[in-house]
């Protein structure tokens, strides 16, 4: 029929059609395997302690020492990933991920387990490398944008509800067995992740296809990675902490430096000058940042204050957390009919939400009887849950709006690079101030109060941070003299045209 009206022709598509139904199960499915590890593992630390009489120094490199070496391998992985293709970086990363998984389930002391968490994290960290580029490559426009978000909202549910899964486990089976199955439980789902990405991700396609690998900004970032998490996995110190601030930034000066004459000599930098031009794209990632980092941070903290506190279970602990998990899946599956109505705000309100859910927890812990305590707890998780639900993939969308095709890879592996800092960060500068806290004699609900304002804090970062990407996103578009459409409904920026 040759009638047909010609709009609606060059209308993008608003469904995933069958093939990219199953290259957003492999990465959603990846995703969720290799994140939800950590979040499980959290709730069965004590129990780890005991089995394998580990100390603090070895839990700090059992817990840390993944999201070092995950944060490790981003780049690198997303570049490699640009430059040779996505699929079978994906493939090995996971197989390596999942069979190392049985290492660490059958670990007989803390040496063997930290070896085996440090392999897992390097394999973590090339599988979700290659998963925004992924989504990139295969989508547009509006399916981009929710395809990128339901990846997000995959990150935010495994953290949420690891700590459920880990109590159910270990009340099931005994807490002698129950953490070594929590690692097991990788397994299975990762075998079969890695068949269907086998067969269903796309051939390698290199995105950047006259770049190299620019080895020393390999090698620059991964040094500036390591001096900025390694003291926060085994802190030194003070001169240490001076040391590792003075390397930090003698590498960043010189990545900087590098960058610039690799591409006054016609070379392909590592990070793409699109990225570093992009006021959007770094504030985007400064809000990413703090709301990563306080939100795993409160998580953790929060666990330990039901457990050590008030001294509930495991699974009593899990199903305070659980409304939060609940919440942000139901945010997340509405967050895009949100945008619509009111675009990039959204982003802001849901971290205000945020940061309000945990300055209440803080001030309810510290004056509400106990009775009630875990009760008013679940109902602020919920609003957390929910705010971070709305905000989180939406976030991302945006950010990741700004970087161009052939830096797909890495754009999203600087992301997620950002976002593990903070978490290394969130997580051992939070989980300290509660311990100090409590070992000061002020007991568990005044350290819990503390440890929820610094949380807050932090969430208050992202927010200015949120409303600054808001104000240079408009300056942008309006600079470029180019249509500026909301995410949620389908948008592109900067005159980019809709896909078809």
């Amino acid at each position: 029929m040759n009638g047909a009206n010609p709009a609606i022709a060059k209308a993008p598509r608003e469904r995933f059609d069958a093939a990219g139904r199953r290259v957003l199960l492999v990465c959603v499915a990846g995703g969720f395997t290799t994140l939800i590890d950590q979040s499980v593992l959290n709730t069965s630390i004590p129990a780890l302690r005991e089995s394998l009489h580990a100390q603090p120094a070895h839990l700090q490199w059992i817990v840390a020492g993944y999201s070092l070496a995950f944060g490790l391998a981003l780049i690198p992985g997303g570049r490699l990933g640009d430059v040779l293709g996505r699929k079978w970086f994906f493939v090995t990363g996971l197989a390596l991920f999942t069979l190392v998984s049985v290492v660490s389930a059958t670990a007989a002391d803390p040496g063997v387990l930290i070896a085996a968490r440090l392999v897992q994290g390097a394999g973590a960290g090339l599988v979700n490398s290659q998963m925004i580029g992924t989504l990139q490559d295969v989508f547009e426009g509006q399916l981009r944008a929710r395809a990128l978000g339901m990846y997000a909202v995959t990150g935010g549910l495994a953290f949420a509800l690891g700590p459920p899964v880990g109590g159910a486990v270990l009340a099931a089976v005994g807490p002698e067995h129950g953490w070594r199955l929590t690692f097991l439980l990788n397994v299975p789902f990762g075998l079969a992740t890695v068949l269907l990405a086998a067969r269903h991700l796309p051939r390698p396609r290199p995105s950047a296809r006259n770049a190299n690998l620019d080895l020393v900004g390999l090698l620059l970032v991964g040094a500036l990675t390591l001096a900025v998490m390694l003291p926060f996995v085994q802190p030194p110190a003070w001169t240490g902490w001076l040391a590792f601030a003075a390397v930090a930034a003698l590498l960043l000066g010189t990545l900087v430096w590098w960058q610039r004459r690799y591409a006054r000599s016609g070379g392909h930098p590592l990070i793409h000058p699109a990225l570093t031009r992009s006021a959007p794209y770094a504030l985007g990632t400064a809000t990413a940042m703090a709301q990563f980092g306080s939100s795993l941070a409160a998580g953790l903290v929060l666990t330990m204050f039901l457990q050590d506190g008030l001294g509930l279970s495991p699974v009593g602990a899990a199903l305070v957390a659980l409304p939060s998990a609940v919440a942000m899946g139901v945010a997340s599956a509405l967050a895009w009919r949100v945008v619509q109505r009111f675009g990039r705000r959204t982003v802001t309100a849901g971290m205000t939400g945020s940061a309000l859910a945990m300055l209440l927890s803080g001030l309810v812990a510290h004056w509400a009887p106990a009775a009630v305590l875990p009760w008013l707890l679940a109902l602020l998780q919920l609003l957390g849950g929910a705010s971070v639900g709305l905000m989180g993939a939406t976030n991302q969308s945006y950010v990741l709006r700004h970087a161009p095709a052939e830096a797909a890879g890495v754009s999203g592996a600087i992301l997620q690079m950002a976002q593990r800092i903070a978490a290394a960060v969130g997580v051992s500068a939070l989980s300290g101030v509660y311990l100090r806290a409590t070992d000061a004699g002020g007991g568990h609900r005044s350290a819990y109060l503390y440890a929820s304002l610094v949380c807050a804090a932090l969430a208050g970062l992202a927010v200015l941070a949120s409303v600054l990407a808001g104000r240079a996103t408009a300056r942008e578009a309006a600079g470029a003299g180019g249509v500026s459409v909301e995410v949620g409904a389908g948008a592109v920026s900067r005159g980019e045209a809709p896909a078809r």
